[in-house]
């Protein structure tokens, strides 16, 4: 016979699920599945604050020389054309690197998501530079594909960069 077990959140709460860190009977509302097991939702965030481990200089230095590389690939980018979708992937890599070699590998969301819209907005000025020559013809009354091409291959750019920073900061590999 075994014996009744009541969440730890909810007393009402009968349960057979036990967290496998603290051995504290929890409900499946309050549990995680996590690649371990079970485990309730304050070990679970006990266990991230481990893994945070940016420092307040970190969110200034990573945005601040993401933002710049950003902007010199997305210069480069410019006489590249097609072959821009291969030269983001590898300008994220070079971005991830240098923004790795400052932080020290220092973890936190907030600083990779932090860092990824500085690489976006270290994107956008060459973006909107290359949009006025494709209003100025729409104004002309003709419309030449030629200045588009300039435009859309910084947007690729923009998207490619940003994406492949933010899932590299975050461990994740293409």
């Amino acid at each position: 016979m075994t014996e009744t077990l009541y969440c730890k959140n909810h007393p009402n709460r009968e349960t057979l699920l036990r967290c496998n860190q603290c051995e504290q009977p929890v409900c499946i509302q309050c549990v995680v599945q996590t690649p371990t097991g079970y485990r309730c939702k304050s070990c679970v965030r006990g266990q991230q604050k481990k893994f945070n481990t940016a420092q307040i200089s970190d969110y200034i230095l990573a945005p601040l020389i993401a933002g710049i590389l950003s902007f010199i690939g997305s210069y480069l980018v410019g006489f590249l054309g097609f072959f821009t979708i291969f030269a983001a992937p590898f300008f994220g890599m070079v971005i991830v690197r240098a923004v790795r070699a400052v932080i020290k590998n220092r973890r936190s969301k907030a600083l990779f998501f932090t860092t990824a819209v500085a690489v976006a907005v270290g994107s956008l000025p060459l973006l909107v530079a290359a949009l006025f020559p494709v209003i100025n013809t729409l104004g002309a009354g003709g419309f030449n594909i030629y200045f588009l091409l300039p435009l859309l291959w910084r947007a690729v750019y923009s998207v490619l960069t940003t994406g492949a920073i933010y899932y590299r900061l975050k461990g994740i590999s293409f």
